[in-house]
Formats: structure tokens, C-alpha cells, sequence
């Protein structure tokens, strides 16, 4: 994991992505990129008559605050002994996340907080795992930075979403205090969780299978409980195996495990 995407915003959650980030660049050599989206459209408007009006006033605050978070985080960035680089981009968060990581290896972003324009910050985890082939780490905004060598949990339904998951997750796993394979009922899917372990022992990951009955508990509860159980530094998981509407209608892990994320989450679609 050579070139790390970070979303860049003035929340809560900042601190957590840039230690996070520095943990990472600093265990694979990786290069750290943070990105500030300046979607400066919504300050233009229009009326039925074709006339179109600027927000100078809350233009110029937006263009300040986004300044001030760049000089923060060159000011914070300069002490540490990872190469990094910071680029403020017009657009809204999801659309510039989404062009910079086709040439990323992870993006982060936080969860369980709001930017400055109101952007719940796990639909973006959920609809940037959407929208790009690229893993994304989603950090609770109130827990601490990544532990690398924490335990890790791999939520396992057989589904190509897990597998994507997995294998975007083998290289963040290698110092794990342990690796459980977690599956929930009696469905193995379309791959083996015996097949995922072997996968990950050829990299060097030697994990366990964990088999939870599902009883009367929903999925999704199972694999919280059990995270918390393992003490789990990581949670690697597919995401939206469903649609996002279904999901977003009915609920569903993904929904779920973003709303409550005992741990960071390691999403792949």
C-alpha cells in the first residue's frame, strides 16, 4: 500500500485519519495524500427567470476556512517522517474522493460525524466502497488511530464482495495479533471460508475459522458481538452485497456495521 488517499476536513474525525494515515505510510512506506473538496457550485444559485446569483459572502468563508485547513495540516505534516502532499480540489467530497483513488491503494475516511456542509461522513465510507475498486478504511470518529497489531476480524459470507474485501485486507493484517474468519449461519456462499484461510495463509496470515450460529440474533449483531469479544483492532468485510437501496430501505450489515462500527472498517464492493 504505496499511495494512501485521505479525505481532508475540517470534523471531528481529522486527528483520527491523520494518525491513522501516519501509522500506515509509516509501516508499508507509503506515500499520504490529503485531499480538500471545495464544492464551490453550491454557492452559485439560480431563479426561474434565468438569472444566476454568486454567495460572494459564504464563498469567500468557504475559501478561508479551506486555506486555514491546509495551513493546518502542512503545519502538523511537516514534523513527521512520511512524504506526503495536500491538494484542495473543487467538487463535493464524494466525486473528488472518487477521481483521486483510481490511483490510490486505500482511502480513509471517518465515520459517525458531519463536515463543515453537512456531509454525514459514513455515506461517504458507503458510497465511495461503491463507487471505486479500491478498499476504504472507515474510522470511528471518536476512537483512537488504527492498531495495526490489534486482532482482526474477517466478516466471511462466500460472497465476491468478502473476497474483494479480503484480498484488499491480506497486506493490513500481516502484523495482526490474530486473524479470525468469521461466518454467520449456515450459508457458506460461493467460496469456502476453508478456500478465504488458504488464501491468506499463502500470504503469510495464518488465520482461524469462528462458525456463529445465527439463532435469534440478526447477522450484523452476531459480528459486533464477536468483534467485541476478539478485541478486534480491524473489521475486513464486504460491502452492499445487497443493493444500497434495499439496504437504505430495509437495512442491512453494511448499513448497520457503518451506523455501529465496533472497529475501523476495511470496506471493498
Amino acid at each position: 500500500m504505496k499511495n494512501i488517499l485521505v479525505h481532508a476536513a475540517g470534523d471531528e474525525g481529522l486527528t483520527t485519519r491523520i494518525e491513522s494515515a501516519l501509522a500506515i505510510g509509516r509501516r508499508f512506506g507509503s506515500h499520504l495524500s490529503f485531499l480538500i473538496s471545495s464544492p464551490y457550485q453550491q454557492f452559485i444559485a439560480a431563479d426561474p427567470f434565468g438569472g444566476v446569483y454568486l454567495a460572494k459572502e459564504q464563498l469567500a468563508q468557504a475559501q478561508i476556512a479551506d486555506a486555514e485547513l491546509e495551513q493546518r495540516l502542512r503545519a502538523e505534516l511537516e514534523r513527521e517522517d512520511v512524504p506526503w502532499d495536500v491538494a484542495v480540489a473543487d467538487g463535493d467530497a464524494l466525486s473528488t474522493m472518487a477521481l483521486a483513488a483510481t490511483l490510490a491503494d486505500l482511502s480513509l475516511v471517518s465515520l459517525d460525524t458531519s463536515d463543515r456542509r453537512g456531509r454525514h461522513a459514513s455515506t461517504i465510507a458507503g458510497d465511495l466502497a461503491l463507487t471505486v475498486p479500491v478498499p476504504v478504511l472507515a474510522l470511528p470518529a471518536d476512537a483512537p488511530p488504527i492498531d495495526l497489531d490489534a486482532p482482526v476480524m474477517v466478516a466471511w459470507n462466500g460472497s465476491p464482495q468478502a473476497a474483494s474485501a479480503l484480498r484488499a485486507g491480506v497486506a493490513l493484517m500481516r502484523d495482526a495479533a490474530s486473524v479470525t474468519l468469521v461466518t454467520v449461519g449456515d450459508d457458506d456462499g460461493r467460496v469456502a471460508a476453508e478456500d478465504a484461510l488458504r488464501y491468506m495463509s499463502r500470504h503469510g496470515v495464518h488465520g482461524e475459522l469462528r462458525r456463529e450460529a445465527k439463532g435469534m440474533d440478526a447477522s450484523e449483531e452476531v459480528l459486533v458481538r464477536v468483534a467485541d469479544e476478539i478485541g478486534a483492532g480491524l473489521v475486513v468485510m464486504g460491502a452492499f452485497g445487497r443493493s444500497r437501496l434495499r439496504e437504505t430501505l430495509f437495512g442491512g450489515v453494511t448499513r448497520f456495521m457503518l451506523d455501529v462500527a465496533p472497529a475501523p472498517l476495511l470496506l471493498m464492493h
